[in-house]
């Protein structure tokens, strides 16, 4: 294993770990934010989280095309978009979140997947850290990470499968939309598998147990690493974290982040062939144009007024156009309304 030197005469004389006993992502990211932004840049902090069943995204991602998102409201599932970059994960009770904080200067890629691998072979798990800093057990994943930087203040944060419902992802991440072309970070696919599959007893006070003995070792020249569990409690007395929490549940952040992107679409109908071409920004769709219209004349024409709705429209929803149809009646309005429960399977 690549092991890098530490120099720890440049880190605060403290040191925290963090374990939260809630479940909820949008809490769990938002403290996660503070540790990051309002805690002494110095210091080195670990914190150790389990989300209820989500799927998070990077902030750079698409999140139509890195989810099914069908499927997902169909499950019931939430997606997040959390601070940081990186690819599309699933989280549930079988997945512990690992995240350490470090100054800017001491911060490399390897280091802190490194003390989690030495974690985990401390507990009999032959785990090693690829070329990617995903932590890998026999040549397969068991956590990825991702990275953030900002003035002195950097973090690694990793998802650890443990006993995660790995069928539930089956058909969630990713879609077919080859035709939808993002400026966004896509996401890489590789083979998973949880760390039960090497250890039947593992579980998750384990892997925090052991992940916070390693960290200890690591920045050892601390006189006492202090334990501290949190919980959602937080929210009403630490005004930044409930502001975060609420940011990263509203729609400007959930939706509004979406790097620009086009999708072109195909549609069969009874009347004839459609096709559209769509830009999108901030999930707003900034253009939309007929590439192929319908060559029936009643439908054409319905065509043609249903694309000039769409611009300033949501992508996705089409709420604009929906509201814009409210009251009306006559065949005209029920091609328009077929034409958008038609587009808004297809997004």
């Amino acid at each position: 294993m690549h092991l890098v030197q530490l120099d720890l005469s440049q880190l605060s004389c403290t040191s925290t770990i963090y374990v939260s006993d809630s479940h909820n992502p949008w809490f769990n990211l938002a403290f996660e934010d503070w540790i990051f932004r309002k805690t002494d840049p110095r210091a080195v902090v670990l914190y150790m989280y389990r989300n209820d069943p989500s799927v998070i995204i990077g902030r750079n991602q698409n999140p139509w095309k890195e989810i099914n998102l069908h499927q997902l409201n169909d499950l019931g599932i939430p997606f997040v978009r959390r601070k940081s970059g990186g690819g599309t994960v699933y989280h549930d009770l079988g997945n512990t979140n690992y995240c350490v904080f470090v100054p800017r200067e001491q911060f490399e890629r390897r280091i802190n997947a490194e003390l989690v691998a030495r974690a985990l072979n401390e507990v009999k798990i032959p785990a090693n850290v690829n070329e990617r800093n995903d932590i890998c057990v026999e040549g397969f994943k068991v956590s990825g990470s991702a990275f953030k930087l900002v003035n002195a203040r950097a973090y690694h944060h990793g998802t650890m499968l443990i006993d995660a419902k790995l069928g539930d992802l089956r058909g969630v991440l990713g879609t077919t939309k080859h035709t939808l072309i993002t400026k966004g970070v896509p996401s890489v696919s590789s083979p998973v598998r949880n760390l039960v599959q090497w250890n039947s007893d593992f579980g998750h006070e384990k892997f925090v147990g052991a992940v916070s003995e390693e960290f200890k070792k690591t920045y050892g020249e601390f006189e006492e690493v202090q334990v501290t569990r949190v919980n959602e409690s937080e929210l009403e007395r630490n005004e930044y974290v409930k502001g975060v929490s609420d940011e990263l549940q509203s729609w400007d952040w959930q939706w509004g982040s979406t790097p620009e992107f086009t999708h072109d679409i195909e549609g069969s109908f009874p009347f004839g062939d459609i096709s559209l071409h769509i830009t999108s920004r901030h999930a707003l769709i900034t253009s939309a144009s007929l590439t192929r219209p319908p060559r029936n004349p009643a439908w054409y024409r319905s065509a043609e007024h249903f694309v000039s709705l769409l611009e300033g429209d949501r992508y996705g929803t089409l709420e604009g156009v929906e509201k814009a149809l409210e009251g009306m009646e006559g065949i005209k309005t029920e091609r328009l309304r077929t034409l958008v429960e038609w587009l808004k399977k297809e997004m």
